[in-house]
């Protein structure tokens, strides 16, 4: 027997949320489905009974995957089968895992894996901005220990007006695209995108998100108490020992105090914090360490953790000696390779990106083939994040989610900077070579630099920095971070990325992992944020105070011409013919495409001549031809009556026998005419029933002195047909 249980939510403009277990997957530890319209997403949530052996982290796993056919459509590729995760199903997978990872007990251990599924779609509701709802829905109707409910939901400010889960259309004109996940009482992961907004436009956008949040969460408690699952499983993933605890506090606390309190660098407070601990362990024997080993490492994090927060809290010192609102020294250089279309190095403290800018032409576009996305991507920013650059001595695979997330971040940065109408395709490639804090900031503000130094008339320049938070109490002693280190990032309690122009806020990350984080306190930051950014953007103006006025000389040069649509067929030509031909006499790239009832022709080439060239080709297709105008045209063919000259392509005329020369002619080859000849010829008439050309020759030549025109003879009258 199925005992299916449902609740619905209300969203505030009157839509429908519904959320429903008990049907589908029910041997998972927790399955449920959300829908609302069309739009249907099935999460299952599963987790191993016990921990694996020497785990000390949450093992926790989140799959977002969008099949075809919820919209009815077939993938590509060979197989027509989904393959590995979409960019677009990565990040969805990340904004659900920020938003639950905290929120599991910091002693369970066992292996959790959330999956959703989109199962159906029309294209209207947006399926990522209910996955975060789904998996916190399937964590509620199991028994899996988990410190929730949360949910998430997008925030749009479209005309001025908030509007909860904003559906695809109504998304393309919002000067506001948040993602904010949330429990009842706590922001725990805010994502997203503005056009320079203000610090308060951004929180009331918070603020709205959150009161929507609370009902979403209500409801699941309510769902969780009518399947009986408020009570979660007992567990036991640690084992600990109290007083090993408290001797390795009593014993290491000063010495970690000491240096976190230095103000060396990385690596020096690395191995200076590691020697602590194993001047700790040298006092048990080999066998001892056997089973203290684990339990003496994560009292020592704890006391690294408590040394560092206590030297904030009480001191103010940072662990590389900075003031709170400090930000690390900058050193860029622009224009520093010779190859790239543009290029910059910029360091801040030990983080360092070294950035290039490709240009291209339309023929490089990003194809995009998602489930619910797809078209073409003209501006492109990819992260690297070599493992070199922590110093790590370990392989480099392929790109992985952190990579895609933070590469993300950085292109929401730029993306509404980027002018609309500009006829290039753009790549962004940052390439972390040192880093100890906020490389994806690293990346905005080195990718600023480097667009200028290529001559990309951006808007406006655009810089990031990421800020921490540090706090006890439920928030009532904190101490906000400017540019955090990663040990800060790692240790403290919050990871608060914002990027903007000198005017607003132009794109936002943060996470949380604490609860209590007032409104007050955000508001702080986003204050103490502003400041970094506009210091960090005036030594980013400093070094570089203008963009370059023009391309460098070895980028490629794009032209680009609006033809009417009836003239698109005889551009391209016969399977290609003309096209091909035309970019094989230019040595110029032509690209054309319809867009809105007008063709768009992009040229490009390494030099103006050839795209020159080009255009003079294309105009003289697209041109009307116009009696009384002169052409340089073709003999295409010889008849005994004269001969057919391709005036202008595709456009064909006939000279008559009579109007090639002023003199009277038997043949058309006594004048010296030959197939595949070019001459000057003179449209002299255009038929109005048939629209054939009459071209002239003799026209454009000197009459002969004395010459008489001869008489015309009248045509002979037509006899009566006989029926």
């Amino acid at each position: 027997m199925l005992n299916v249980l449902r609740k619905t939510i209300t969203l505030p403009d009157g839509r429908e949320i519904v959320i429903e277990t008990g049907k589908l997957a029910k041997q998972a530890d927790g399955a449920v489905t959300v829908t609302m319209g069309n739009t249907m997403l099935l999460a299952t949530v599963c987790a191993a009974k016990d921990a694996n052996p020497g785990v000390d982290f949450m093992p926790l796993q989140v799959e977002y995957k969008e099949k075809f056919s919820a919209i009815g459509r077939f993938p590509g590729g060979f197989t027509r089968r989904e393959g590995k995760a979409s960019d677009y199903e990565i990040l969805t997978c990340r904004l659900v895992d920020r938003a639950l990872r905290p929120l599991f007990p910091d002693d369970y251990h066992a292996e959790v894996f959330v999956n959703v599924t989109l199962y159906s779609a029309d294209g209207v509701d947006m399926p990522d901005a209910l996955a975060g709802l789904a998996a916190s829905a399937a964590l509620a109707v199991s028994d899996i220990p988990f410190n929730g409910p949360i949910s998430e939901v997008r925030v749009a400010r479209v005309g001025g007006e908030f509007i909860v889960n904003p559906t695809f259309e109504q998304l393309e004109g919002a000067d506001i695209d948040l993602m904010v996940g949330a429990t009842l009482d706590n922001i725990m992961m805010v994502e997203g995108e503005m056009q320079e907004v203000q610090e308060s436009e951004m929180l009331e956008a918070i603020k709205v998100a959150h009161e929507a949040i609370k009902v979403q969460c209500q409801a699941q408690l309510e769902l969780s108490e009518a399947c009986g699952k408020l009570t979660k499983r007992t567990y036991c993933h640690e084992e600990n020992d109290e007083d090993l605890r408290r001797d390795v506090h009593e014993k290491c606390y000063a010495k970690a105090y000491a240096v976190a309190t230095s103000g060396t660098d990385k690596h020096s407070r690395a191995e200076a914090f590691e020697a602590i601990v194993e001047e700790y362990k040298a006092a048990f024997t080999e066998e001892e360490l056997e089973t203290k080993a684990p339990m003496i490492a994560r009292y020592y994090h704890d006391v690294e953790k408590e040394a560092m927060r206590r030297a904030i809290l009480d001191e103010g010192k940072r662990l590389d000696g900075r003031k709170t609102t400090q930000v690390r020294p900058i050193w860029i250089e622009t224009d520093y390779l010779p190859g790239p279309h543009g290029s910059a190095v910029f360091t801040r403290g030990e983080t360092q990106s070294l950035t290039t800018v490709t240009l291209g032409t339309k023929n490089d576009e990003k194809l995009i083939d998602d489930v619910l996305n797809y078209g073409k991507e003209r501006f492109l920013l990819h992260y690297n994040f070599p493992p070199f650059s922590t110093g790590d001595a370990r392989p480099q695979r392929g790109v992985g989610r952190r990579e895609i997330g933070h590469g993300n971040l950085a292109h929401r940065a730029f993306k509404r900077m980027i002018p609309k109408d500009y006829p290039y395709v753009i790549r962004i490639i940052s390439d972390i070579l040192e880093s100890n804090g906020s490389s994806s900031m690293a990346t905005v503000c080195a990718g600023t630099l480097a667009l200028r130094d290529a001559g990309v008339q951006i808007h406006k320049p655009v810089s990031g920095i990421a800020m921490g938070l540090i706090s006890e109490n439920k928030g009532q002693n904190y101490a906000i971070l400017s540019d955090i280190l990663g040990d800060e990032d790692h240790l403290g309690d919050m990871d608060f990325k914002v990027t903007g122009t000198a005017d607003g806020i132009t794109a936002t990350q943060m996470d949380i992992k604490v609860d209590g984080l007032s409104y007050e306190i955000l508001e702080r930051a986003l204050a103490q944020a502003r400041e970094g950014r506009l210091h960090i953007l005036g030594k980013m103006m400093e070094a570089q105070p203008e963009t370059r006025p023009d391309l460098k000389p070895h980028a490629p040069r794009i032209e680009t011409l609006r033809i009417g649509k009836e003239f698109i067929g005889a551009v391209i030509g016969p399977g290609g013919k003309i096209i091909q031909g035309m970019q094989e006499k230019s040595g110029a790239t032509i690209s054309i495409e319809e867009v809105d009832g007008v063709g768009i022709v992009e040229i490009s080439g390494t030099n103006k001549a050839s795209i020159d060239a080009a255009i003079g080709m294309i105009k003289a297709i697209v041109a009307m031809p116009e009696v009384g105008e002169v052409y340089q045209g073709k003999i295409s063919s010889i008849m005994p009556y004269g001969c057919f000259v391709e005036f202008l392509p595709g456009k064909d005329g006939l000279l008559h026998i009579s109007e090639i020369e002023w003199k009277r002619l038997e043949t058309v080859e006594q004048a010296g005419l030959t197939e595949g000849q070019q001459i000057e010829v003179k449209l002299i008439e255009i038929d109005p029933k048939t629209g054939k050309f009459k071209l002239s020759r003799k026209a454009l030549l000197p009459k002969p002195e004395g010459y008489v025109e001869p008489e015309r003879r009248p045509r002979p009258e037509r006899r009566p047909r006989r029926d």
